[in-house]
């Protein structure tokens, strides 16, 4: 039979040990939850660093391929994460062709045909204009937020001025991508590159962000280039030239009737 005091001792040490657990647990859980915040405020940053409330651009896409070279100059509005239109602005050849984006639907109009042609989900990550990005590269019709899980890494030759995220298709969204692994500076999270790989783990192709820029109160990389992996002698390169944010913008613009307007 244990001895009364044997069993105040016993007692002492279990209460300091659950006192110790519970407070180790307390601090493993607030350390998962402010990560969590962390990591949502660096997606949600990407998410919206071309988009904010509204935003109007003039851009230049330049297109390389090992056999011929051409820049598309054109203007892009965007509202919201649902709301997107393009204007092809030069060369003559191409001038006039639009594509517009309302929630999960797309357009395209050729003003060639004078058609306006609906593309499928299917058609998401599929070239855009013959280039190297996709219509959601362009459109952003997934988020990075709602559409993927995500969580911090740390690679082989990790920079100490990069924070490095980790990002993977939900099973119900419509991505070819197996994961992206993004890479952000570490104080304003300004992306770096992100690298893109297949479901087997390829690399497929690699996002660089350059040439940090200011417009109006934003600064964001203004020069984007895509270098697919899979194919030799290709890369697309977008250039920002001029940009401005969270300014009124007509909702007229963003209607299938705008698309067929020669502007």
């Amino acid at each position: 039979m244990a001895k009364p005091g044997n069993k105040i001792q016993w007692v002492r040490k279990f209460t300091l040990y659950a006192s110790l657990f519970f407070t180790l647990l307390f601090c493993v859980l607030a350390l998962a939850e402010e990560q969590t915040s962390d990591i949502r405020a660096v997606i949600k940053h990407i998410d919206q660093l071309y988009r904010s409330e509204t935003s109007h651009a003039d851009m230049e896409m330049h297109i390389v391929t090992p056999h011929w070279e051409r820049t598309l100059a054109m203007t892009i509005w965007s509202k919201g994460m649902d709301k997107t239109f393009i204007r092809i602005t030069a060369p003559k050849k191409e001038q006039g062709v639009a594509t517009l984006r309302i929630g999960n639907e797309m357009w395209n109009y050729l003003p060639k045909t004078n058609k306006v042609m609906k593309i499928p989900p299917s058609m998401m990550m599929g070239s855009w204009m013959g280039s190297d990005f996709t219509n959601d590269d362009l459109v952003r019709e997934s988020s990075m937020l709602n559409d993927y899980t995500y969580q911090f890494v740390t690679p082989e030759d990790a920079s100490p001025d990069h924070l490095y995220i980790q990002l993977t298709p939900k099973e119900d969204s419509p991505i070819v991508w197996g994961k992206i692994v993004a890479a952000v500076r570490s104080d304003d999270y300004i992306p770096v590159w992100q690298h893109f790989y297949d479901e087997k783990g390829k690399l497929m192709r690699v996002m660089n962000f350059k040439d940090l820029k200011t417009f109006g109160d934003k600064t964001a990389p203004a020069v984007i280039e895509i270098i697919p992996q899979n194919r030799e002698g290709h890369k697309t390169i977008v250039r920002w030239l001029n940009a401005t944010f969270d300014l009124d913008i007509d909702d007229k613009i963003f209607t299938r009737r705008n698309l067929q307007k020669r502007r």
